[in-house]
């Protein structure tokens, strides 16, 4: 890996998360690998502007993306970042993004409105020298579609989140947890859990009735639990937690169910109304550092970044990534 470079802005927050992969790197694989900067700033009238300061010329690129920035300054800085590495003649460009943008606009839902998912990887996924994309639990998996021919790696959290829960209490206790899909959406997320941790129970899940007024518009949301809590602890798994108004409402109903104790996760913690909200009704938050914000009020936080860091030492090596979570069964 002598060639390999990681890339960050030391100025955003995504240089942390570049520092972690790189000390994972170096303690369990004894691989050095540098991290360097890209100085992104900006001109007067708000025009972005970048450089890199060492040469880069024949290098293998991973250029690690801050999930923080805005959705708009993100995919402006992802192009110039592209345009930046193939104008520098490295070797190859990939890009780690732990959380992609527009990632919840993946489909059509009405007329004349644009897939943005699509518009993302068509901008991108045409760079001559782009050779990988990394992501972590992606909101829709056909996302990975879109930037073909070049491969995305959709990394799942929940190893990690497996390993996490067992660190704070005994196998046998996680058994008897029952987990929840808070969607239909999220019902294989929840299935993947409940074989992990070896559940006894059965998956609940919980179903959204849509009720239908004049000209079939939406009037009202009502929602209803398939499978029994009563009693129970609960664990609630997702992809992303926004406003936390769904969670909020899913919290209340498996309370009203007879839950004992409900702890959710998120991978994405997006946070838009602040942590208050979730963390009064659910008993524990936990979510990624895919934003890696030093701290959130109430919330706990896991480091997915040693992940990226198997993801780019297998990507290098030559092996398999998938068998980073494949195993239900460990």
């Amino acid at each position: 890996m002598e060639k390999v470079v990681l890339l960050a802005d030391p100025k955003s927050r995504a240089w942390n998360f570049a520092e972690r992969i790189r000390d994972y790197l170096l303690q369990e694989k004894n691989v050095s690998v540098p991290v360097e900067a890209i100085e992104i700033d900006s001109f007067g009238n708000g025009e972005t502007k970048m450089h890199v300061t060492k040469n880069i010329r024949g290098k293998e690129v991973y250029f690690i993306h801050d999930s923080t920035k805005n959705p708009n300054d993100w995919w402006a800085e992802l192009l110039l970042v592209d345009n930046l590495l193939n104008l520098a003649s490295v070797e190859s460009i990939n890009f780690v993004l732990p959380d992609i943008k527009y990632g919840k606009q993946d489909k059509k839902k009405q007329s004349r409105v644009p897939i943005s998912s699509v518009a993302v990887a068509e901008s991108l996924k045409h760079s001559p020298r782009l050779k990988k994309v990394f992501t972590i639990d992606l909101h829709a998996p056909q996302i990975q579609g879109f930037w073909s021919p070049v491969p995305l790696d959709n990394l799942s959290s929940t190893p990690a989140v497996v390993r996490y829960l067992q660190e704070q209490s005994g196998i046998e206790d996680l058994k008897e947890i029952v987990i929840v899909a808070a969607d239909k959406g999220d019902f294989d997320r929840a299935v993947d859990y409940a074989e992990r941790l070896h559940s006894i129970y059965p998956v609940a899940m919980v179903y959204k009735i849509r009720e239908l007024g004049g000209d079939r518009k939406i009037e009202k949301d009502t929602s209803t639990l398939i499978g029994d809590v009563q009693g129970k602890r609960v664990f609630c798994p997702d992809d992303i937690i926004g406003t936390g108004k769904t969670s909020c409402n899913v919290a209340e109903l498996l309370k009203e169910k007879g839950a004992t104790e409900a702890t959710f996760y998120a991978t994405h913690g997006w946070f838009t109304n602040g942590t208050k909200m979730i963390t009064d009704i659910f008993d524990r938050v936990i979510t990624s550092n895919t934003h890696n914000y030093p701290s959130r009020e109430g919330v706990e936080i896991i480091d997915v970044s040693p992940v990226f860091a198997e993801a780019i030492w297998r990507a290098q090596k030559g092996l398999s990534i998938s068998e980073l979570y494949e195993n239900h069964k460990e």
